[in-house]
């Protein structure tokens, strides 16, 4: 039921005199037409519309020095920080000599690009004059630079050319100098700066642009990335504090909030300093983001330009995204709903025809505003970017509520298809591994109370996944989330709500949390009886969980009621052998193992097995379980004889027909090891303990509760082969990861607990081992019911501990 550039230019030297085309100049462009003793005029339009021109324009360009103060580097940055491998990777390729030097700066909006090379054409030995700003985001701005150039060399052109002459004055200057730089900011596209970048190698060029795949012609290309955290908290304590102290409370937060996004963090600080009164601190400002995202985003100080605030930013970005490729809109607002880091492409499984798709992602990635991840073979997109794409905003056409609610429910549909349709198959995990990053920042970001049935059916599997994984923690924020989600949608009598509640209730169970637990499975097993009626299947899986839950918490009286009553009536419904009658039969078979009932355990578990044998076949996972379970029988009845060859074959089934690292595989042959270790032969039962520890620290990982069991377990047999240097430091390593994994209170942390303060009094620590014992006792008596086994266990082994110390007359020290 569980779902389941500084010196004067140089003019070149004459060139040699070669032939030309009649109607040109030296420099080779067409000669403008000249009439009158002073002034010259030129044909421009379709009529002969005379333009007076001023001798200055009859100078050849290559004539024409460039006056002092020529630099337009009006932009120069007040704050700067970091980028010292940026700025050490640009000054490397000015090494080079001759030649013409092209360097590009690419990365996001806002991270920093125009910043960067505005420092290092200020404040870097580069040797360059002049040093020229152009706005290059379209040909306008690229040749209206370039005629600006032309009338800062030649005032008196200003009003004697038209802009494109100017353009081409300027191109005849830098084509017939050395020595300038030229920082094209913001390219949009590089047909735009072409006349600059396929001219004459007399110069260099620094360009700027979000597009991140048209650079090969550089001589040095830069990829920028964000700040990292002490250059972000850099960044934000200069603005913060120019004109005094500041309380930074929750400046590493907001950082990371932002994404160490330079444009974001510059914003923010300065919202900070213009609203001390309302904004006193960072943390405050955080709470201001939570709450009204898409003003902050919008909004920077009142001296912040507009345009230069983070929204407005990405706006024209998408504008020009989407003008090209509409689709590629959608694709970003989708893949903001993941996790920013190790998007599988799995999931745009669907999202479109394979060509459009994939014009889209390349589309993203040209504008920076993707990253393909090569080591994961998916992709990668900045947290900043994402959430101000899942914000809606009435005022941006691509952020509308309903664009928005479209792209959530798009993300939620694409992950649920993407992830497997089972938990349990240990080949499904790395999928479910590489997935439950994505599932968690859906879960993030989903408002609570708003999400559909597929988006509970994902958060209810990711956690059943995460229980057997032994992940508790974090699979009841899921599960949690799941049944509200279920109950608010379908009602509380709905059997998806029902499957629901079972699966909550199974999520405490594996925490240990069985006081709440319990409560759960006995009020699904009554609403199952009322709904769905007392013979329904689920209804008898609800009584058989609660059943389990019972045991669990030591109370054998009542587990086994409830198991004997689910057999007969599985017996009734189903029929002797049906596979959930077989599992009812084994269950009940445990339950009287537990009681230390053996005369009943056995011949239930020899029954089992022979109905598993009939009916599901001898090779069947849930027949290698059941002969495993009846050799555990044998085992505890000491019957050892018969237990290790029932566990010797057990193990070589399950390696032949599972793999040798299959779960069911490794408990195997963890329950071989320890019938070798209970018949006296260490020899056998440490090396296969050992092999089995490694094999679940490399399969399971060392945090799953097999891989705590099996280093449990190892500790143990070295306790019993009297190695107690190996075997303590073993013991302490599992309680410590099992308070930090399963938490203090788990049944399996108070066993630890137990077997470490055992250890201890077999090193004849008892200053030790009593406390920890009392201690054991103590949280025993609150978790768990009075006869419980560990209860039992525990209370006898402080007694013995607590008579050798008093027959000794004190603490015995190792």
């Amino acid at each position: 039921m569980k779902w389941p550039f500084r010196k004067r230019s140089e003019k070149l030297p004459p060139a040699e005199p070669t032939r030309r085309p009649a109607g040109t100049d030296a420099s080779g462009e067409r000669s403008i037409a000249i009439g009158g003793d002073h002034y010259g005029s030129a044909l421009t339009g379709d009529n002969a519309t005379v333009v007076a021109l001023p001798p200055e324009a009859l100078r050849p360009a290559a004539d024409v020095d460039a006056p002092p103060g020529l630099d337009s580097l009006h932009n120069r940055p007040h704050h700067f920080v970091g980028r010292a491998r940026e700025l050490d990777r640009l000054d490397a390729a000015l090494v080079a000599p001759g030649g013409t030097v092209v360097q590009a700066v690419y990365g996001l909006g806002g991270i920093g690009k125009s910043t960067l090379a505005a420092h290092w054409a200020a404040t870097r030995d580069h040797g360059c004059a002049p040093v020229r700003w152009i706005n290059a985001d379209s040909e306008a701005g690229v040749q209206q630079g370039l005629a600006d150039l032309a009338t800062a060399l030649q005032p008196a052109l200003a009003h004697a050319l038209p802009v494109e002459k100017l353009a081409e004055r300027a191109l005849q200057w830098l084509a017939t100098h050395t020595g300038w730089l030229l920082i094209l900011d913001n390219v949009n596209d590089p047909a735009d700066i072409a006349p600059l970048t396929q001219g004459p190698a007399t110069g260099r060029l620094l360009i700027t642009s979000r597009l991140a795949t048209t650079w090969n012609h550089a001589t040095t290309v830069v990829r920028l990335d964000v700040l990292d955290l002490e250059e972000s908290l850099d960044l934000l304590t200069r603005i913060t504090t120019a004109a005094g102290p500041r309380d930074l409370d929750g400046a590493a937060e907001l950082c990371a909030e932002l994404g160490y996004l330079p444009l974001a963090i510059e914003q923010a600080a300065a919202y900070l300093v213009e609203n001390q009164l309302t904004t006193p601190t960072p943390r405050a400002y955080l709470g201001l983001l939570a709450q009204y995202p898409a003003d902050m985003y919008r909004d920077g100080a009142v001296a912040t330009a507009t345009e230069r605030t983070i929204a407005r930013v990405w706006h024209l970005t998408l504008d020009r995204i989407t003008a090209l490729h509409p689709l590629a809109g959608d694709l970003l607002q989708t893949l903001a709903w993941y996790a920013p880091d190790h998007i599988p492409t799995t999931l745009l499984d669907g999202f479109a025809e394979a060509p459009a798709l994939n014009k889209a992602i390349a589309l993203l990635t040209a504008y920076s505003m993707i990253t393909p991840d090569p080591d994961s073979g998916g992709l990668t997109i900045h947290r900043l970017v994402q959430a101000l794409a899942r914000t809606p905003d009435p005022d941006d056409p691509h952020r509308t509520p309903d664009a928005i609610d479209q792209a959530r429910d798009r993300a939620t549909t694409h992950l649920n298809t993407a992830l497997p349709s089972t938990w349990g198959d240990p080949a499904t995990w790395p999928t479910w591994r590489a997935l439950l990053p994505h599932v968690d920042a859906l879960a993030d970001h989903i408002v609570e109370g708003t999400e559909t049935l597929i988006a509970a059916r994902i958060f209810n599997d990711a956690g059943l996944f995460l229980c057997d994984q032994g992940l508790s923690a974090r699979a009841l924020k899921h599960l949690q989330r799941a049944f509200a989600s279920m109950e608010r949608v379908l009602g509380p009598d709905h059997p998806g709500t029902l499957i629901s509640r079972n699966s909550l209730a199974y999520a405490y169970e594996s925490a240990g949390d069985l006081g709440r637990a319990i409560p759960l499975y006995e009020q699904t097993l009554t609403d199952c009886e009322r709904v769905l009626g007392p013979d329904q299947s689920d209804t008898l899986t609800s009584r058989n969980n609660l059943a389990g839950a019972c045991l669990s918490a030591g109370d054998l009286g009542r587990a086994i009621r409830l198991y004997e009553q689910t057999l007969t009536e599985r017996t009734r419904v189903l029929g002797p052998d049906h596979p959930y009658t077989l599992t009812s039969r084994n269950n009940l078979a445990y339950a009287y193992r537990s009681a230390g009932d053996l005369g009943r355990a056995i011949p239930l578990y020899e029954q089992t097995l022979a109905g598993m044998e009939r009916v599901l076949g001898p090779n069947h996972p849930e027949t290698l379980i059941s002969r495993n379970n009846l050799a555990g029988a044998c085992w505890v009845a000491e019957d050892l004889g018969r237990a290790i060859p029932l566990f010797e074959q057990t193990l070589t089934d399950c390696e032949r027909v599972l793999g040798r690292d299959h779960p069911e595989t490794l408990t195997s042959r963890n329950n071989l090891a320890s019938a070798y270790e209970s018949a006296g032969d260490l020899s056998q039962a440490i090396p296969l303990f050992e092999q089995t520890l490694t094999d679940c620290e490399r399969v399971l990982g060392r945090d799953h509760p097999y891989t705590l069991t099996s280093r449990n377990n190892l500790g143990y047999a070295y306790e019993s082969a009297g190695d107690l240097s190996r075997a303590i430091p073993l013991f302490e390593q599992t309680l410590t990861e099992r308070t930090r994994v399963l938490g203090p209170d788990h049944p399996d942390t108070l066993s630890s607990r137990n077997n470490l303060a055992s250890a201890y009094e077999s090193a004849g620590d008892l200053s030790r081992a009593i406390p920890l014992f009392e201690q054991t006792l103590t949280d025993c008596e609150r978790v768990l019911s009075p006869d419980h086994p560990l209860m039992v266990a525990i209370c006898g082994n402080l007694a013995r501990a607590m008579a050798v110390r008093d027959g000794e007359g004190g603490s015995t020290q190792p």
